[in-house]
């Protein structure tokens, strides 16, 4: 076989098969050319899923009659004016998009300089080129690819529906959107305007923000926390939601390295870290995170869709990402989502007064089997909503209401209590042995008893660690626990970390551990299904990983078999110590999973339900 060259307009269709994997990857190149033109807004329209049609229009600063002949060139480009790939300072720079996409379609392009009296135009079908022409076109530049994938059949039954491709498509244009809001994106599907952004005016954060409400929902804009850090002139900006407001995928999780939108493990990994010890591991928080990098230490020629990163110092970008979320999460102190007493309140349905209901159906409700009024029903009726008598509350009545605003601290000193003197209120009530009511100065909270201690449990074991390790308390009779051989070995290979944290164990032969000494601050607790849920943790969790690292699921763990359960009773000098030391611990607004320990609701809400406002 004879070593060849092979033709530019195959060398252009195998670049493409990099390039160009769906109608999204057009769309994605095609918007980061208007953006490093400087179009201030772009308008997008997808048709039939972008198979049909794809156009960009911007209002950039376009092209002259020898730039467009020559943006269809392999790797032309204006955006390496040095030659040098270690200092990126655009979206695009490889000059492959443009001569990829003309090898795969029929592209047309029409474009028009500030200063130029007349715009021009040029097509590129299935590789073969038209010459410029002029063209009547205000400032800015237009691209249209038409039948994608025409000249190359066998990719186009590796698509989806059109349905699914413009959902990928406004995905793309979407993460485009959020790093960079002082510009307006429309995207329309030929019939109908599917999201129209207009630029955000005014200081980075704010703009931001509003952008974030725009895509994300109000919902996050409302329970999100700002993200501000520095170090070694790398920057974290952005926001992420309270563990509260979690989904059960990534979709809703977007990074950015110098504004472009990446899928990188690194982060993914960091932002999973930083929120170890508040969420589930099928819990994902809701972020938009944008880092800022000296361009000289972050690599983006990696990939041609260039997703992928590579950062020169790694621990770095982690370090200041984990310790960024740590200490806005920190800073939300006890603080839960709104979304959790909105839930609350869309549960409520306001009971129907059987006289609305007479009202409303004429009397038939009240009318007997020959159509006459059933007045034994009516009386019972009048008899069921009489007033009750001796109405007033007694002396004695009042004397237990006032002795319930007192509050008993563990050195038996009585304090006088009113809800205002503190955030989560007075307890007033335990109701079903399971949730404790609080009175606050505006409204009532309403906090689950497990989930809460299991939070405070979860923060006194991480205390405790950092403090000199956590005392331990021999057992009496050591629990054996039967587990498989390979759950055993796990369990045995970290038995070091495992006493560090106050639980010591031993091998009792094949498929069996004998537990001799636990944590002193869980009090009583199922050991067995202790034991046999941290095996099951450790067999989940990546190996190289120690468990102080893994420090969120083992203190969850532990903390979930030790706490209040659920149907114990409490007093009230209980239930009001509960509620004290939940306002002074931090992320006591959410159990260990990353459900909300309390809901809290408004009066002004509350007064709603009942027709008061």
């Amino acid at each position: 076989m004879t070593l060849r060259l092979l033709p530019e307009t195959l060398v252009n269709r195998i670049a493409a098969g990099e390039v160009v994997e769906r109608p999204a990857s057009v769309v994605k190149e095609l918007v980061e050319n208007s953006i490093d033109a400087g179009a201030r807004n772009i308008d997008v329209v997808i048709r039939d899923g972008g198979q049909t049609l794809i156009s960009i229009d911007d209002d950039g600063m376009g092209m002259s009659r020898e730039e467009i002949e020559l943006c269809v060139e392999r790797h032309a480009t204006s955006k390496l004016p040095d030659d040098d790939l270690t200092h990126i300072g655009t979206l695009g720079f490889r000059g492959e998009a443009l001569p990829s996409i003309g090898g795969i379609a029929r592209l047309g392009i029409a474009s028009r300089t500030q200063d130029s009296d007349t715009g021009w135009m040029m097509s590129v079908e299935g590789g073969t080129k038209s010459g410029a022409e002029p063209t009547g076109r205000t400032k800015g530049t237009r691209v249209d690819v038409r039948d994608l994938f025409f000249a190359t059949p066998a990719r186009l039954k590796f698509l989806k529906t059109p349905r699914t491709e413009q959902n990928h498509a406004v995905e793309i244009v979407n993460r485009l959107a959020m790093a960079h809001p002082e510009i307006g994106f429309s995207l329309s599907d030929g019939n109908r305007t599917v999201f129209k952004l207009p630029p955000s005016n005014g200081v980075l954060f704010s703009a931001r923000l509003d952008r974030l409400t725009a895509i994300m929902g109000r919902e996050f804009a409302e329970n999100a926390m700002p993200i501000d850090a520095e170090r070694e002139g790398v920057r974290l900006s952005g926001y992420a939601s309270l563990p509260t407001l979690n989904r059960g995928n990534a979709a809703m999780q977007f990074l950015f390295v110098n504004g472009r939108p990446v899928r990188d493990k690194l982060l993914v990994g960091a932002l999973r870290g930083a929120y170890r010890d508040f969420l589930a591991s099928d819990r994902y928080p809701m972020v938009a995170l944008f880092l800022d990098i000296p361009s000289n230490a972050v690599d983006v020629n990696v990939h041609p869709a260039k997703t992928e990163v590579r950062f020169r110092d790694a621990a770095l970008v982690r370090g200041l990402i984990v310790s960024a979320l740590k200490h806005a999460l920190a800073d939300a102190g006890h603080r839960a989502s709104t979304t959790v007493s909105n839930a609350a309140l869309g549960a409520f349905r306001p009971a129907i007064s059987p006289l609305s209901s007479q009202q409303h159906s004429g009397g038939a409700a009240w009318r007997g089997r020959n159509g006459g009024f059933n007045s034994q029903l009516a009386e019972r009726l009048h008899e069921f909503h009489r007033p009750l008598p001796n109405l007033d509350a007694s002396p004695h009545a009042r004397e237990a209401a006032l002795q319930q605003r007192n509050y008993v601290d563990a050195d038996g000193v009585i304090h006088d209590v009113v809800p205002q003197d503190y955030p989560l209120g007075v307890a007033r009530a335990q109701l079903h042995a399971t949730y404790v009511i609080a009175q606050t100065s505006d409204g009532i909270v309403i906090v689950d008893q497990h989930a809460a201690h299991e939070r405070l449990v979860h923060e006194r074991i991480k205390n405790a660690l950092e403090h000199g390790g956590v005392a331990r308390q021999g057992l009496l009779i050591p629990e054996v626990v039967e587990l498989d051989e390979a759950s055993t070995d796990r369990l045995m290979a970290r038995a070091g970390e495992l006493e560090e944290l106050g639980l010591v164990i031993e091998s009792f032969g094949p498929g069996t551990i004998v537990v001799r000494e636990t944590p002193a601050l869980l009090g009583e607790m199922d050991i067995t299904a202790l034991i046999r849920n941290l095996a099951d943790d450790l067999a989940e969790s990546e190996d190289t990983l120690s468990l102080r690292n893994n420090l969120g699921d083992v203190c969850a763990t532990m903390a979930c078999h030790s706490s209040v359960r659920a149907g114990r009773l409490l007093n009230g000098e209980e239930m009001n110590a509960l509620l004290r030391e939940m306002e002074a611990t931090p992320h006591s607004g959410q159990c260990s999973h990353g459900r909300p320990t309390y809901v809290e609701l408004k009066l002004h809400d509350i007064e709603k339900l009942f027709g008061r406002r």
